[in-house]
């Protein structure tokens, strides 16, 4: 007969999530909230963070909304504060927050890398530089997972700024598993391919990929995997303890085999992929 640690193996850990209120952060928020973990649901857009902490109560679980811009590093030391002030823990710490940006590079405008650069690279590092000192001194490891992406392990023309950015995760990420380990603070990288959330519908997109935006966002709503699918990769990437998770495995690790292999044959045909979709 199953127990409820068998149903719950999360059940007394503390979870943090950001970008939560929708995509891979509510599903894996939600999944968090399941397993038995009490989880803290932050997002920019305060609405959907209280909708997500109010359907994981509403399904048995425990969850607290907070309405925080992950770019802004006193707002994610608050965050912070306030999350050890009522739990004194975190056990999971999943930094997923993020934007998306295609345009061809002449085309991208100097605030465009500003703002890919504050959230996708600089919202991770405040998480990092609010949570970790206070993960060292609780007395008993976790685990961080820094959502990158499969453009983070794969060059992507067109999206230069954002490849950019999730290049920098899966390297902070590396080097960050590598630094914590011996504090029992393990550190994932999780990849994400083509997914149905809405990020590409809220990127900013310009010059000749503009026209097909709505192809894109048709596509990726079509062929994308769910989000539940990153969620429960981001629990087993917890278990095992990887640092890297591609996610799903079939998008993305036959891509980032051959770039492995032979980066010089992925850049090629990452270029003539480009050049076929917007040139």
């Amino acid at each position: 007969m199953a127990n409820e640690s068998d149903s719950k193996p999360y059940a007394g850990k503390i979870a943090v999530v950001t970008g939560a209120g929708s995509g891979i952060g509510r599903s894996t928020a939600k999944l968090f909230g399941k397993l038995g973990a009490k989880v803290h649901v932050v997002d920019l857009n305060g609405a959907a963070a209280i909708t997500v902490a109010g359907e994981i109560n509403d399904d048995g679980g425990e969850a607290e909304a907070h309405t925080v811009d992950c770019a802004d590093a006193q707002a994610v030391e608050a965050l912070a504060e306030s999350v050890y002030n009522d739990d004194a823990r975190v056990d999971i710490l999943h930094n997923n927050a993020g934007i998306g940006h295609a345009a061809p590079v002449q085309d991208t405008e100097l605030d465009d890398w500003k703002r890919i650069v504050d959230v996708n690279i600089l919202g991770v590092v405040n998480g990092v530089h609010a949570f970790v000192p206070r993960m060292q001194q609780q007395g008993g490891g976790g685990h961080i997972v820094n959502t990158a992406s499969m453009a983070g392990l794969t060059p992507s023309a067109g999206m230069v700024p954002y490849a950019t950015s999730k290049f920098a995760v899966v390297g902070m990420s590396m080097a960050l598993d590598a630094e914590l380990a011996a504090d029992g603070i393990r550190v994932t990288a999780l990849c994400p391919g083509v997914i149905d959330t809405a990020i590409v519908e809220n990127s900013t997109v310009r010059g000749s990929i503009a026209p097909k935006h709505e192809q894109l966002i048709s596509f990726y709503k079509k062929r994308g995997a769910s989000p539940d699918v990153v969620a429960r990769d981001t629990v087993t990437a917890i278990r095992k303890k990887q640092v890297i998770k591609p996610s799903p495995w079939w998008q993305v690790s036959p891509g980032w085999l051959l770039m492995r292999i032979s980066p010089r044959a992925y850049v090629w045909v990452a270029g003539r992929t480009y050049k076929r979709m917007f040139g």
